[in-house]
């Protein structure tokens, strides 16, 4: 049990702590670099209701978990909902006096109700996405990869050629259809990992890998990890970030995505965070084809 020290403090692995961070830019994007972590809001210390700056405007990657004041405190402040909801928490727990980095930890690690809609919702507080029609399409194709494979079925069942399909992300300079695709089977299978005991084979094999040695390579070509680094660091969002720096190296978003995405929704408070992508290739418009 751990009792918090201040407003904001960090969950990271191996989950065994809280650790005091302060509500400062800096400190947050250092503190969000670590894969896995959690930022953790507890609004019932003294200056921890009211709007944080550093909650909203946090990296991206960084998921925060608020706990929430007494039930006095709410009552008595009937902004502090919306609030949370700026802040677009992975959780939302009831007031406690002394936190626990285990009981944290099963929040972190729980998957999605609905794992489309929070992408994208996740897309648009990052700045990725603002065109309805684009969210919209990436939302159905994270939809469907719960049961399709390949493009050639994806654009079937949107009733899309492969080339219009291609062409509607491709001109908002994001990544082609079929990597859309492989996001969605990989995050359902990062949280099956994640809240299971199966091995990786036969978790591979359920999901329409013909092995975990293929499983694991196209991860590790995905996101620069494998299976057993993300069952061990816990959550989502991370995983994300990490696809789009991928993403960004191989060209996959346009320059102007790349390297300066918006850390939140245009009411956000505080300045953009800024998308920072590794020395890459230079963008290239590929075919729809490809995608």
């Amino acid at each position: 049990m751990n009792e918090h020290p201040g407003p904001l403090s960090l969950l990271t692995h191996p989950y065994q702590e809280l650790v005091p961070v302060g509500d400062g830019r800096d400190a947050l994007r250092a503190a969000g670099r670590k894969p896995g972590s959690a930022l953790i809001w507890s609004m019932g210390t003294p200056r921890g209701c009211g709007a944080n700056p550093g909650v909203e405007g946090r990296p991206g990657g960084l998921p925060v978990i608020v706990v929430l004041p007494p039930v006095a405190d709410i009552t008595s402040d009937p902004d502090i909902i919306h609030v949370i909801q700026r802040c677009r928490p992975q959780g939302i727990l009831p007031f406690h006096e002394h936190l626990s980095a285990h009981d944290l930890a099963q929040v972190l690690r729980q998957p999605p109700l609905d794992l489309a809609a929070e992408i994208t919702d996740y897309l648009t507080w990052r700045g990725l996405c603002a065109d309805r029609d684009t969210i919209h399409l990436i939302r159905r194709i994270i939809e469907l990869s719960a049961e399709l494979r390949t493009i050639t079925a994806l654009s079937k069942s949107m009733y899309l050629s492969r080339r219009a399909l291609g062409r509607r992300l491709m001109n908002q300079g994001l990544p082609v259809p079929s990597h859309w695709l492989q996001l969605g089977r990989l995050l359902r299978l990062a949280t099956r990992l994640q809240n299971s005991d199966a091995t990786v084979f036969s978790i591979a094999y359920d999901s329409g890998y013909p092995d975990g040695f293929s499983l694991s390579n196209q991860m590790h070509r995905l996101i620069g990890y494998r299976p057993s680094q993300v069952r061990e660091y816990l959550g989502w969002e991370w995983i994300v970030e990490e696809w789009l720096r991928q993403e960004a190296d191989r060209g996959g978003l346009a320059p102007t995505i790349a390297n300066a995405v918006s850390a939140g929704p245009p009411s956000a408070a505080g300045s953009p965070v800024v998308f920072r992508r590794r020395p890459a290739r230079r963008w290239r418009s590929k075919k729809p084809s490809e995608g």
